[in-house]
Parts: structure tokens; sequence; C-alpha cells
């Protein structure tokens, strides 16, 4: 008796080995957080190039301050150079790549000045546009989120222009980038605010001709303790799932207040492992903030050479103009045939 494949059974026979590569993928996509740990120890124990013992003492700054009710945050390193941190998965990781791309960081900050900037700071970015009249495009907007490492890190500006929401993501080393302005220098009480789009739109509307705040010189970071509360009756995300602390929550129903204290995670923030998983060890927080020091030396030499470079060549340009007029009068005038 012959059998009788239809379409889809004859596809799954012939393409088994596909299946099945796909099949072992999803698996261990499964199991990416589950690594023994001596594994995971071991691997953050071999930095690269590197020593053991010795480059973890005290040559990073001090850990960021908890204390909520502070008004000003001390310019932690995760935070102010969070595109430098690698990936805290161990078997995501590569430290060649690392190094590469570090030094493809550096390069570009040595043609574009790339300030400080949080979560919650007002930014101006002016970006490189062949369809605007000036080929020139400035957006002004609040950053509500900055993610991925390394050169593909991105941050999210938003604003509300004309009655719309309007969210662009940049690459922080774009080359396209020309100019990147802060001019509002602050924290949130979140590392994420997605909730502003939830959020009444007084709370994300900035004039594209916003006059910069000025900080005095020395002061510490500003932390905007502001609770926005949600307005939208149909949120983008259930937010009372969140542990988020800068959002004002409306009165919910007590099903809803119950399916929040069910899929609350209150532990969280005594799991150890899950802080060592999640964090860089000091030794390589340590080995990065190295050679951030030692790119900001070489960044001012640059800069100073540069200068003298730029004065040089116009001394050369006078000197030059000079010789080419002494040299026009010196020259014996002929006289006119008759």
């Amino acid at each position: 008796m012959a059998l009788i494949f239809s379409n889809s059974n004859r596809f799954l026979f012939n393409n088994q080995h596909v299946l099945r590569s796909v099949l072992i993928l999803s698996v261990r996509y499964k199991q990416r957080g589950h690594i023994a740990d001596h594994l995971v120890e071991s691997q953050r124990q071999s930095p690269l190039g590197k020593a053991k013992a010795g480059a973890g003492v005290g040559v990073f700054p001090p850990k960021d301050d908890k204390n909520l009710n502070l008004k000003t945050t001390p310019h932690d390193f995760k935070y102010v150079y969070p595109d430098f941190l690698p990936n805290p998965i161990p078997f995501l990781r590569d430290r060649i790549l690392e190094k590469l791309e570090r030094k493809d960081m550096f390069r570009r900050r040595q043609q574009i000045d790339i300030p400080e900037f949080y979560v919650g700071s007002v930014l101006a970015v002016t970006s490189a546009d062949p369809y605007s009249p000036n080929r020139r495009n400035r957006f002004v907007g609040i950053c509500i989120q900055r993610e991925r490492h390394g050169l593909k890190h991105q941050f999210t500006l938003r604003n509300i222009v004309d009655g719309l929401g309007v969210e662009i993501v940049y690459e922080l080393y774009n080359p396209t980038i020309t100019k990147i302005e802060v001019l509002k220098l602050e924290r949130r009480l979140d590392e994420n605010l997605a909730y502003l789009r939830d959020a009444p739109p007084e709370y994300c509307t900035f004039p594209f001709d916003m006059e910069p705040v000025k900080l005095p010189p020395g002061s510490g970071v500003p932390l905007n303790t502001i609770q926005v509360p949600i307005t939208s009756t149909h949120w983008q995300y259930k937010w009372e799932r969140h542990d988020l602390k800068g959002v004002l929550l409306p009165s919910l129903p007590r099903s809803v207040r119950k399916a929040a204290q069910r899929y609350s995670e209150p532990w969280r923030q005594w799991d150890i492992m899950r802080q060592y998983r999640t964090e860089i060890h000091d030794d390589d927080r340590a080995e990065i903030y190295e050679d951030i020091e030692k790119h900001k030396e070489d960044l001012t030499q640059y800069r100073i050479d540069s200068k003298e470079n730029v004065k040089i060549t116009r001394m050369r340009q006078k000197s030059s103009g000079r010789k080419a007029i002494s040299d026009d009068a010196q020259k014996p005038k002929h006289p006119t045939s008759q």
C-alpha cells in the first residue's frame, strides 16, 4: 500500500536534519540562563592579557549611592559609560572583539564630543539627513531608554510634536551624528521611562528652541524624584507588574492587584546570584576604566597637537604670502619696448 503524503508532511520528511538543528538551537536558547557556577567563575576570572591580582584595587569610582532621598547622585562609572560595559552573559562575550570595538569607540570620540547623559536627560541630537532642506536634522527630546553594548549602543529620544508622540532611536556611534547637546542633565528613579508613552503629554513635551540648563561646576547629577501619573485607558504594558518607582498608578480593580501580587518577585532584591550574573566583574570594570582614563589623556594631547598644527599651518601660510609679496617687490621691472 503506497503512502500518501501531503505537502506539509513531505516537507517535514525531506528536511528532518533542518528541524533537528532548529530544535537543538531552541533548547539551547531556553537553557541560556542555566549555566554551571564553576563555568561562570572560570570565565570571569580569565581577563585577556591581564594579571588576576591588582587590577581592581582603587582604580574605579565608588559604587552608586542607593539613597533615593538625595537630590544629587555621584557620577558613577556604569551610568556615565554604559556603552563600554560588555555583555554580562559570559558565553556571549568575546574579549578580543571587545578590545577592538573599544579602539573604534575611542577613535569615534576623537571626531565628536559625546557628553555625559542619563535616562531622563533632555538632549538635542543633530544628524546628517540628505532629505532635509539644509542637510541637517535636529531633534530635541527626553532620553527614555539606553540599551545594547559596545559599538551597537543606542538611546531613544521622545518628544510630542504637533500632538503626536515621536520617538527616534539613535546609535551612539553612528557616523551620521554630527553633534549631541545636553540641554538638561538629570536622572530619574527608573532606568527605563517607557511608561511616558501612557503618561500625559506635558511630561515629555519640549520646545525645539529650548535653552540649556547650566549646572554649577563640581555639582552632582540632579535626581528628579517626580512620579508620573498614568492616565491612558489602554496601557502599552501592565505597569503594575513592574517595580517602578517613578509611576503613580490609578486605582485598580481587586483582581488586577491580586494578579500583580501573584506575578511580583520581591525576593529578587536578595538574590545574590542573579546580581552576580547581571553585573561585570570588578577586574573587567577596572581594566575598562583604565583604558578610558588613558584615552582621556590621549584625547587632550591630540587636541593640543591639533591646535599647534593649525597654528603652524597658519604661520606658514602667512610667511609664504609675505615672501611672495617681497619677491614681487624685489623683481626688477622690465622697460617697455618703444
